[in-house]
């Protein structure tokens, strides 16, 4: 009878305690319009100048509001050569949609070839004010075709001075095949990253303060697909475009 007494308590605590750290969801974009939501969603266009062209990297590409479809439930960003102009498109949620702690997620399928960069991102709502590396980036994916079957995961911070140091390079060797789930887990002590369910990498400084630790304010959320650049060419093999970058889902959960 004693055991069975036991059992139940630990049962009950058990319950309790799962029950007590069951996340929910708080927001969701399943791109199921017909068209990009702009009560959530920014659409960044140009190539950054006259104030950061190239977006501070020497990209190619030139954001329009018309490289990307819905279809299927699927946000649909299409890479393309143009003439001599790459285009592409780059959604924000700055303004509209901030968060500060929680699992931020997208179910993604990659577009594959050497010169292109698709990623899933975020920035410090505050960076009008503070500027970057200051306000701190959290980058939950970034793929590039020049380095196939590698997920990079990466923080900048004004202690890094922007640099990449804190950083992850993690094989997989079918990521390029169907959709993926990438993922942050963020709390007020540590950051930890993941591939479907696989956790790549922790960032957990000893010392937190304005320029290690820039992400206990809220942040916005950015998906693109960056053509060339420093870190996604700066060769891009024409042969291969147009290419799909899909996007299912961006969830974030508290």
């Amino acid at each position: 009878m004693k055991k069975i007494l036991v059992l139940m308590m630990f049962l009950t605590v058990s319950f309790c305690f799962a029950q007590k750290t069951e996340r929910k969801l708080i927001w969701e974009e399943n791109f199921s319009k017909k068209k990009i939501n702009e009560s959530f969603w920014n659409f960044e266009l140009g190539d950054g100048c006259p104030n950061l062209c190239g977006y501070g990297n020497n990209e190619r590409q030139i954001y329009t509001k018309t490289n990307h479809e819905i279809k299927d439930g699927n946000l649909i960003i299409e890479a393309r050569k143009e003439g001599e102009k790459y285009t592409s498109t780059k959604i924000t949620t700055k303004g509209k949609k901030e968060f500060l702690y929680g699992r931020i997620e997208a179910r993604a399928k990659l577009p594959v070839g050497h010169g292109l960069w698709p990623a899933f991102w975020m920035l410090g709502a505050n960076i009008d004010s503070v500027k970057w590396p200051k306000t701190g980036e959290i980058d939950i994916l970034e793929y590039i075709g020049r380095d196939p079957h590698m997920v990079y995961t990466t923080l900048h911070t004004q202690d890094s001075h922007g640099n990449t140091i804190n950083t992850k390079r993690t094989e997989f060797p079918t990521i390029e095949e169907g959709y993926h789930v990438y993922a942050i887990e963020w709390t007020k002590e540590k950051i930890d990253f993941f591939v479907d369910t696989t956790l790549v990498y922790t960032f957990n400084p000893e010392i937190k303060n304005e320029d290690t630790w820039p992400f206990d304010k809220p942040f916005y959320i950015i998906v693109n697909l960056a053509i060339g650049g420093n870190f996604g060419g700066p060769d891009v093999d024409d042969s291969i475009l147009p290419q799909k970058y899909y996007i299912d889902y961006v969830r974030v959960y508290q």
